[in-house]
């Protein structure tokens, strides 16, 4: 099989729709076929080795933003869908199935480009472009690109649910959880002892945070939340590893409150370092405003370690799918996180053994490949009806 991704996001960048196409190339790549990537330039500065892909990687310039009379003009998008075109012209002239991920013009022009070919793709919808989606009345090339799919993925239960309130429905959707990476994994007591100390945390007990920091992670009420029982208490840290533009702020918070030596800001760090993080961790905070699937809490669950959530649609899915070892609490409230963080320390426990099933069941990345595999030979072997 020939398959070409295209994706707004590949590695560097650090979101859930740059990590998934490269897994699935690793994959598709190690199983015999051929893969290559369209994707945009790295977010945040960073610089691209595209070389650590499994394929030929073509980019293209980031949306940036256009002046006044671009927008009004829509050379600047025009521009950008040339280029977009020459891309895949190069990237994916020989394939036989596209891998759309997520949203924007880049998929947009993808999708239009596959439908003149005649060629077969696959939609992977990860959470913004279904809760802020809103159909355009003249001219609507993502519900053009949604309708045109063979298949349509969704990051979660809820997502699919959601698509088919806003009028989305139609036939070959499904849902399919991300892989969990086999280095989140649970590290008996000895091992995360050495681990805190690597670390330099000298408090035995420690609540995680994994996020952007940015509003929808709601890391301000985080922030408050532990301020609440931890400012009089020398056993326990907060740990945020996360970059964004409310670092200084949130640095700030920290300071005004009284709580800034019990807390790290650990910036961004390699993923080994965050599984180790989600090992010594006692509890997992995911503060968040909205979450489709947050893939961080599935990955502390697989260190063993338990999560309280706010009542997003993607904590609420993952409550039901892993019970007590998921607790979910208000949104934007801090005295119920405050509380729920607070119980959760005061018996500090591991997750579950029915959270270890289910994860493999549903998150392993032998699973996750087991079903995209299935995905791709529906999508090759049907039509659009």
């Amino acid at each position: 099989m020939r398959i070409c991704h295209v994706s707004p996001h590949l590695p560097p960048d650090q979101a859930a729709n740059a990590l998934l196409p490269a897994e699935l190339g690793a994959w598709l790549r190690a199983a015999g076929h051929h893969v290559s990537f369209v994707t945009q330039a790295p977010a945040q500065g960073k610089t691209a080795d595209d070389a650590t892909l499994p394929g030929p990687v073509v980019r293209v310039a980031a949306r940036g933003t256009p002046s006044a009379l671009a927008r009004v003009t829509r050379l600047h998008s025009l521009r950008r869908a040339r280029e977009i075109t020459a891309a895949l012209d190069r990237a994916a002239g020989t394939a036989e199935l596209l891998h759309l991920h997520s949203n924007g013009l880049i998929i947009e022009v993808a999708a239009a480009w596959a439908e003149r070919r005649r060629l077969p793709y696959v939609l992977t919808l990860y959470g913004t472009e279904i809760w802020h989606y809103k159909r355009r009345k003249i001219f609507d090339p993502f519900t053009r690109a949604y309708r045109g799919a063979r298949e349509v993925t969704f990051y979660s239960q809820r997502l699919l649910d959601k698509a088919r309130e806003l009028g989305l429905s139609r036939d070959r959707l499904s849902v399919v959880y991300p892989a969990v990476s086999a280095a989140f994994a649970p590290a008996d007591a000895p091992t995360r002892a050495r681990w805190r100390a690597d670390f330099g945390i000298t408090e035995p007990l420690v609540v995680l945070n994994v996020k952007r920091l940015h509003e929808l992670a709601g890391q301000k009420f985080l922030i408050d939340a532990f301020a609440r029982f931890a400012r009089t208490r020398r056993d326990v840290r907060l740990v945020i590893c996360g970059t964004g533009p409310l670092r200084a702020a949130l640095e700030q918070q920290a300071r005004d409150l009284g709580i800034a030596d019990r807390v790290t800001f650990a910036g961004l760090v390699p993923n080994a370092d965050v599984a180790r993080y989600a090992a010594i961790a006692d509890v997992f905070a995911l503060p968040s405003l909205l979450e489709a699937l947050p893939t961080v809490a599935v990955e502390a669950l697989s260190a063993g370690t338990p999560v309280v959530s706010a009542d997003h649609p993607g904590g609420v899915e993952l409550h039901e799918i892993f019970g007590d070892d998921v607790l979910v609490v208000a949104r934007g409230q801090v005295d119920p996180l405050a509380a729920a963080l607070a119980d959760s320390l005061a018996t500090p426990a591991r997750t579950q053994p029915d959270t270890a099933v289910r994860l493999r069941a549903l998150f392993s990345p032998e699973a996750v490949r087991r079903q995209y595999e299935a995905v791709y030979e529906r999508a090759l072997k049907r039509t659009i009806s």
